[in-house]
């Protein structure tokens, strides 16, 4: 007995006594699976799709014929139309620009040859050049405390005083690499996990202490800008000038009647410096300052009750064209917006005053 091959049959026969009798019943279409659906591309209409495979294996061929043992033929594979309405590029030409038509092999440039010495033979190739270690090395003109301290790493001696001839620095030049609970020098291999230990690593060269340094590596001091900004209050003017980290020890603010002269001292060798012709005058004594975190706070007391347009005093030309003055309406208290009486500095009451005749 032979199984029969036809799809959805299943059913053995006898290919002697079988081929002119028509009991299978098979499927000739494809199966279909979409969106969880099964079914028959043949008998789509007459057998509805089902959910469950075993359902779908259940379902009734829709053609009826003889058994057959031949191994069923697949449908060819659709293949791409050569004439496909978006045709593709086959290859592009020296300026970039994509060529349609027949498949043409591009090309191949030319290798960069080699260079080469005078006599034709290939040059070989340039080694880079390290740049060799200085050591730092203490400045003998320079003088040096007793007690000063070692500036190499894990050294930790301090100079007595005494003649630093034949004196020997065990150190590391190197930088501490810590990496996944690893503790050690760049400089040497030996790496541990507790810190006490790592202190303890013995240095890896020797030479000289470095109690004082070089000149040479001494930072110059460097001025720099900072940012000012001010609102001000009817007898006030609030000045801020943006620093980070200045020493309140070295930094000051000096006040004079018409002036302000400002000094913070930044890290990194860094000093702002900056002396301010004030636009009016001021209370020296009742004016202050404070050294915060991120800024110098500067509080000046006004003399008078003028309005100040900026911090300093205006350009003499610029100065010709402009008056400040206070403008007050016809109610309200003396000395407020909107006041009966205006309060004016002495200049602005001078040029009110009735001039006499000439």
């Amino acid at each position: 007995m032979v199984l029969c091959t036809r799809k959805g049959c299943g059913k053995e026969f006898d290919e002697a006594t079988s081929s002119n009798n028509s009991d299978c019943n098979f499927h000739p279409g494809v199966p279909v699976f979409h969106e969880g659906l099964k079914s028959w591309s043949c008998c789509s209409e007459t057998n509805k799709p089902v959910t469950s495979f075993d359902e779908f294996l259940s379902l009734k061929g829709c053609t009826t014929g003889s058994h057959s043992s031949e191994r069923p033929v697949e449908p060819p594979k659709p293949l791409p139309s050569s004439s496909s309405s978006t045709p593709t590029p086959t290859s592009t030409d020296k300026d970039g620009r994509e060529v349609y038509g027949s498949s043409v092999a591009s090309p191949i440039p030319p290798r960069p040859s080699a260079p080469t010495n005078g006599n034709g033979a290939a040059a070989p190739p340039i080694k880079p050049v390290s740049t060799p270690y200085v050591e730092e090395q203490d400045d003998p003109s320079l003088p040096c405390a007793v007690g000063a301290m070692c500036k190499r790493k894990a050294c930790g001696k301090s100079w007595d005083g005494n003649s630093r001839e034949g004196e020997q620095c065990v150190y590391h030049p190197g930088v501490p690499i810590f990496h996944e609970a690893s503790k050690g020098w760049s400089c040497c291999k030996p790496r541990h996990l507790d810190f006490d230990e790592f202190l303890k690593i013995p240095g890896c060269r020797r030479g000289r202490h470095l109690f004082v340094g070089s000149t040479t590596s001494q930072q110059q001091e460097e001025i720099i800008e900072c940012r000012v900004d001010h609102y001000q209050t009817p007898m006030q003017v609030h000045v801020s000038v943006f620093g980070k980290g200045a020493d309140k020890e070295l930094s000051k603010v000096i006040f004079e009647k018409e002036a302000m002269h400002v000094e913070l001292h930044l890290p990194s060798s860094k000093r702002f410096q900056k002396s301010f012709p004030l636009f009016g005058p001021i209370d020296p004594t009742t004016s202050t300052f404070k050294i915060l975190g991120t800024k110098c706070e500067i509080v000046l007391a006004k003399a008078d009750a003028r309005s100040w347009p900026s911090i300093t005093a205006l350009d003499p030309e610029l100065s010709k064209n402009f008056t400040a003055s206070l403008i007050f309406s016809a109610g309200g208290g003396r000395g407020t917006t909107g006041a009966k009486s205006a309060v004016l500095d002495d200049l602005n009451k001078a040029r009110q005053s009735p001039q006499p005749p000439q």
